[in-house]
């Protein structure tokens, strides 16, 4: 154990304000924010708040820096809910449902199609929830609302979205703000775009910045090029470049392209270049499938 790391759990066993032991009849708690030091009453956390305040906020800023620059499992959309293989990037190659919100990719939809024509189904089926397909657009806008009514997060997004083509921003501001809340990562994506250009919003950088890093740190490959683009801008290269070796590594080939770049003008090594090459063909093979090769060269 290093001496900075037995000092910090030393001073941990007692309170960081008036050095009093933790004893039976004196509990220490920890301070409310980043659990730093421990404190035996409030008096003590108060008069200790000013020496302490510095610090907590250098850790805060240090557990942002390892979370966003953490390799996330997958992109954002995760895996078919039916295959389990992981969903990439471009949505062309997956469809949302929207009887109950699920991306099932299209290897999944084209073989349970192909099973329904087989058994002369006359009413095609969800492939998750095995729910009636809408057969109009009424119908898929009935769905979707019945999701919004339950705080469906996907399907407060979607809403949020089709407000926005619409013009609707303050809607939109409103239904993507209550689907961040609820986690979804697409949400914080176009959240980060509204407060940049003012829609439905003040324009407010410090709040751009912020949800393109909830995005990016939900797997959003395209939040994490952004990202990437904005401090190169700044002159942050290395900040530049471990965003698209993130990116890279999800399989979304724009952050390659750029990694390239990067190599050609001396800026990423070619060690580092061919392990991101690696790691990119790795996550697009992680989601290739016979199924999903069937769906890609059918033709109608």
């Amino acid at each position: 154990m290093s001496t900075d790391n037995m000092q910090a759990e030393a001073d941990m066993m007692c309170c960081a304000s008036c050095g009093k032991s933790e004893v039976d009849d004196i509990k220490l708690k920890k301070c409310a924010d980043r659990g730093l030091v421990r404190y035996c009453g409030l008096k003590c956390q108060r008069d200790h708040r000013s020496e302490h305040k510095s610090a907590c906020k250098k850790r805060a800023a240090e557990l942002r820096e390892e979370k966003l620059f953490r390799q996330p499992e997958s992109c954002h959309l995760g895996d078919c809910p039916i295959c389990c293989l992981p969903l990439m990037f471009n949505m062309k190659d997956a469809m949302l449902q929207t009887c109950c919100s699920k991306v099932i990719c299209k290897g999944c939809s084209h073989a349970d199609m192909i099973r329904e024509i087989q058994e002369n189904r006359t009413q095609l089926t969800c492939p998750f929830c095995r729910h009636p397909k809408p057969t109009t657009v009424d119908e898929m806008k009935l769905y979707e609302m019945k999701r919004v009514a339950a705080n469906d997060p996907v399907a407060l997004r979607e809403l949020g979205k089709e407000s926005f083509q619409s013009g609707d921003y303050d809607k939109a501001f409103k239904y993507c703000t209550k689907a961040a809340k609820l986690g979804d990562v697409d949400a914080h994506y176009h959240l980060s775009f509204m407060y940049r250009n003012g829609q439905g919003v003040e324009k407010n950088l410090k709040k751009e910045l912020y949800y393109f890093e909830e995005a990016a740190i939900g797997g959003h490959p395209r939040a994490r090029c952004n990202l990437a683009f904005y401090e190169e801008k700044n002159g942050r290269f290395d900040r530049a470049v471990k965003h698209w070796i993130i990116a890279a590594n999800l399989g979304y080939d724009e952050a390659l392209h750029e990694i390239k770049n990067c190599y050609l003008m001396g800026r990423v090594s070619k060690d580092e270049f061919a392990a991101a090459l690696r790691a990119n063909q790795a996550a697009i093979n992680e989601s290739k499938s016979p199924q999903r090769e069937a769906a890609a060269n059918f033709i109608v």
